[in-house]
């Protein structure tokens, strides 16, 4: 897909977010944007997902392993057509779409996550799935720098290096901010690409708000055999809007009303 088109597609996946954490006065904005680009490009470019197949298991995978970034994910599904819900319901009483992703409820999304590590784990048992199966298909996971903090991480990619999963691409978003503050002040995770690679994964890096970047990572990705490929993506926490780039107060907070407008004028489409 041409990259003008990406990135129309990445502004309104941004919007969405807004409007839906906006909405709810309750959410994850900052996470949620900066890996705007990176789900766009999955989406529309990278996986064989669309309405034909997404029930089906014969398709490729998608796991948010950080689950509280829902809003990336509903509003991605929302600007693919692969879900028809109203995105002002987002955390509301009789809305399919939760805080945290629950594949109970929609066909597209792929695990239910929350607890933070898990989702990389469960994206390794889908990929040893496929090899058992012989299929063709690819299994992509996206965990944060903070979510690294957690052990379960290292495990599942232990485990993925074991069992040469190279059908598994595991995607940190390095925004280096969490919660509370500094990835580096609360555990220090870093450096991960060092890490993954004495694991024995596949490793690239890339400015995770590039679509040529992305492109040529996951062009690696699908090259690499052998191994799974862990992909360290480089994004700025709250892309888009001038007041949370770069703000870890923004990882779990509301726009309110001024805000708000500041955020969608901040997302206008430009010529």
């Amino acid at each position: 897909m041409d990259n003008n088109e990406l990135k129309k597609h990445a502004l309104n996946v941004r919007r969405n977010i807004v409007e839906m954490v906006y909405s709810a006065q309750s959410g994850h904005p900052g996470g949620s944007l900066g890996a705007a680009d990176i789900l766009t490009f999955l989406y529309f470019e990278e996986m064989n997902i669309n309405n034909d197949n997404k029930a089906s298991t014969n398709r490729d995978r998608f796991v948010l392993s950080k689950g509280h970034c829902s809003p990336g994910l509903y509003g991605i599904l929302k600007e693919a057509g692969l879900i028809d819900d109203d995105i002002h319901g987002f955390r509301q009483l009789g809305s399919r779409l939760q805080g945290h992703p629950n594949m109970s409820y929609i066909e597209a999304v792929d695990m239910s996550t929350g607890s933070l590590g898990q989702g990389v784990s469960t994206a390794v048992g889908m990929a040893i799935a496929n090899k058992l199966d012989r299929n063709n298909n690819r299994v992509y996971a996206l965990c944060g720098d903070g979510e690294s903090e957690e052990g379960i991480v290292w495990e599942a990619l232990m485990a993925a290096c074991h069992y040469e999963l190279d059908n598994l691409c595991i995607i940190f978003d390095v925004n280096h901010l969490q919660i509370d503050g500094n990835v580096q002040d609360v555990i220090g995770p870093l450096p991960l690409l060092e890490k993954a690679q004495a694991f024995g994964a596949h490793t690239i890096e890339c400015n995770g708000n590039d679509f040529d970047s992305l492109r040529g990572a996951f062009g690696y990705a699908r090259q690499a055999k052998g191994k799974p490929t862990v992909i360290i993506a480089n994004t700025t926490k709250g892309k888009g809007v001038s007041y949370m780039e770069n703000n870890y107060a923004w990882h779990g907070a509301a726009p309110k009303e001024e805000d708000y407008k500041i955020a969608m004028e901040d997302l206008k489409e430009v010529a």
